[in-house]
């Protein structure tokens, strides 16, 4: 029995097989790969927590959190954060810190950690409160005629969306994060083996990754046979305006809303409160989960962290620009929240790079 890992070193499938990928490397340097964060809301300006928000480049999510805390000297369960971002980047942010930090905030600035803007607000930031991200980013080292071939690729991209994969960072370098989910769900390691100063972080993120890779695996067995832009009688579909999710029992009916864009297949972020679908596609989603020697038992462990819930397959985008720069293209474009734009990109570069 292959564990996820295993089975995921099977190059995942593209939308745009048909069309040459441009090659090319991202973040040659941090400064080509920017990312801000599109806010949920603003502080309002006054409250018992202290909004900062930050610019760091080429520092992790962990680090920046391992930062705040020390020289805030506050517990990191106080620090709220909307998402993670990447680390090889220069990214804005939002982060609420407790009242009591407030005289410490100067100390913050570093090299490659700037505060940006200080206010306030009624309520912690909890995760989630965003509504997506903003990208520009730099892709070098480019195929010849890669303008070209990327403007054909934008096209179809806008016209069919994007495959809403998650990033091979969400599974950490070598794997180990997913690895660690993975025997964290199988019981040959608890929570406690893990230190206590990185374990919450660190359990909730290893057991998401196992979701994460359940559903890429998901996601390119209906690429490979053609089914995410088809509606199948039992298919979890997911309302875009609300994001409700419901079966489909009316295939013919639900295509048309698909196609104007109203609703969008979906794949399983497998847990205990999760939508089941039915019929063809409960039996194949099925089938992924007993591949991975997992079953819905294993989840049910860890029901608060791994509560369940469906994921858009496809990610339409509103708008998407392509630009030649110095040595390069650059990508302009907005994201929803917990959508990788390297998987934007791997459509483009198609050599894994992203």
């Amino acid at each position: 029995m292959e564990t996820l890992s295993q089975q995921l070193q099977t190059p995942l499938p593209y939308f745009t097989k048909e069309v040459e990928g441009i090659q090319g490397v991202l973040k040659a340097t941090p400064t080509d790969f920017r990312v801000e964060e599109i806010p949920l809301y603003l502080p309002c300006g006054e409250g018992s927590h202290v909004y900062l928000k930050i610019e760091k480049t080429g520092v992790s999510s962990e680090q920046l959190l391992m930062h705040l805390s020390k020289v805030l000297e506050t517990s990191r369960r106080e620090i709220g954060v909307a998402g993670l971002k990447d680390r090889q980047a220069v990214t804005r942010q939002w982060v609420s810190v407790p009242e009591s930090c407030e005289s410490r905030i100067p100390n913050l600035d570093t090299d490659a950690i700037r505060v940006l803007e200080v206010s306030r607000h009624g309520n912690k930031l909890k995760t989630g409160h965003l509504i997506g991200n903003r990208f520009e980013i730099v892709v070098r080292e480019l195929a010849s005629d890669a303008y070209a071939q990327a403007k054909q690729i934008r096209e179809t991209l806008l016209q069919s969306g994007v495959p809403n994969f998650f990033g091979t960072q969400r599974f950490g370098i070598d794997a180990e994060t997913l690895e660690t989910g993975e025997k964290l769900l199988r019981g040959t390691i608890s929570p406690q083996s893990i230190p206590p100063q990185r374990r919450k972080f660190l359990v909730r993120l290893a057991l998401s990754s196992v979701q994460s890779a359940l559903f890429n695996l998901v996601l390119a067995h209906r690429l490979n046979n053609n089914s995410v832009h088809q509606i199948r009688k039992g298919d979890v579909l997911q309302v875009v305006r609300s994001g409700g999710p419901f079966v489909s029992d009316d295939p013919a009916t639900d295509q048309k809303r698909f196609e104007n864009r109203e609703v969008v297949t979906t794949g399983p972020l497998f847990g205990p409160k999760m939508k089941q679908p039915v019929e063809l596609p409960g039996r194949e989603e099925a089938e992924v989960l007993e591949r991975s020697n997992l079953n819905e038992e294993h989840f049910k462990q860890f029901k608060k962290l791994t509560p369940g819930a469906r994921r858009p397959l496809i990610i339409w985008l509103e708008e998407l620009e392509v630009d030649q720069v110095d040595d390069g293209l650059r990508f302009q474009f907005e994201l929803p929240s917990g959508v990788y734009a390297t998987m934007v990109l791997r459509e483009f570069m198609k050599n894994d790079e992203s």
